[in-house]
């Protein structure tokens, strides 16, 4: 796999030209973020402690971000979970597991309402005080859990309201907001990381990672990685927790 032809479509328009880039600490996002620096962006990179079960993905987040050659990693605390209504800011509800999942018919529990919409809003202000014209998250709506902001319709809407609400959109260039793992499945996302040099024993996706990062290897998050690395033939270097 050649990664600066493969994504090509999301070049800048200048060499050096800057992009935020939402990073989490899991394997999607350090895969764009290794994506954007191969593309020649110098990338700026955006982490939330919104309330989420561990810090641990924010450790990841830090050191992702320092070993990738982000230019900056800011981290901004926004606490979702005054609002509540996720498993993810709710301890009081239950994370689904291979034991309890069952096949999605409606949006999941581990839904966290509005997240991409509120993390992309604050990529868009960073963004324009940067002088930059490109955001970039990692949505996937093949192997995700239904949620809806995920979606390639909902990135494109995204990509309009910024235009609209933003002096850099209005007066000077088009704002782009892309999602260039939208369509791989798992294993193609792992593949692509692998050619472009993430490590990603160095990752946490895990909804339910210790203090170590070490991950429960049943939550939703944790299978649909096992998986991936089963289908990409790749041996997982997940750290998991020992059984208890």
């Amino acid at each position: 796999m050649n990664p600066s032809s493969d994504f090509a479509q999301f070049a800048p328009r200048h060499l050096g030209d800057s992009a935020v880039v939402l990073l989490s600490g899991g394997l999607d996002s350090a895969t764009v973020l290794a994506m954007v620096n191969r593309l020649g962006y110098s990338s700026y990179a955006l982490s939330f402690r919104y309330g989420q079960r561990h810090s641990s993905e924010l450790d990841a987040a830090s050191r992702i971000a320092r070993e990738l050659g982000a230019k900056q990693h800011e981290i901004i605390d926004l606490d979702l979970r005054r609002f509540g209504g996720s498993a993810l800011t709710d301890m009081a509800l239950e994370l689904p597991t291979s034991k309890t999942n069952t096949p999605h018919q409606n949006i999941p529990i581990t839904y966290v309402p509005a997240r991409n919409t509120i993390m992309l809003s604050c990529a868009l202000g960073w963004m324009e005080a940067l002088g930059a014209t490109d955001i970039f998250f990692g949505a996937n709506a093949v192997d995700y859990s239904g949620y809806p902001d995920c979606r390639p319709e909902y990135v494109k809407s995204f990509e309009t309201v910024a235009n609209l609400a933003t002096r850099v959109g209005v007066e000077e260039h088009s704002v782009r907001v892309h999602a260039p793992i939208i369509t791989m499945t798992k294993s193609q996302i792992i593949q692509a990381g692998i050619s472009l040099g993430v490590d990603f024993s160095q990752t946490v996706s895990c909804y339910q990672a210790d203090e170590h990062g070490h991950a429960c290897g049943i939550c939703e998050s944790c299978r649909l990685r096992q998986i991936g690395f089963e289908e990409a033939g790749i041996a997982d270097p997940t750290k998991y927790q020992s059984p208890s």
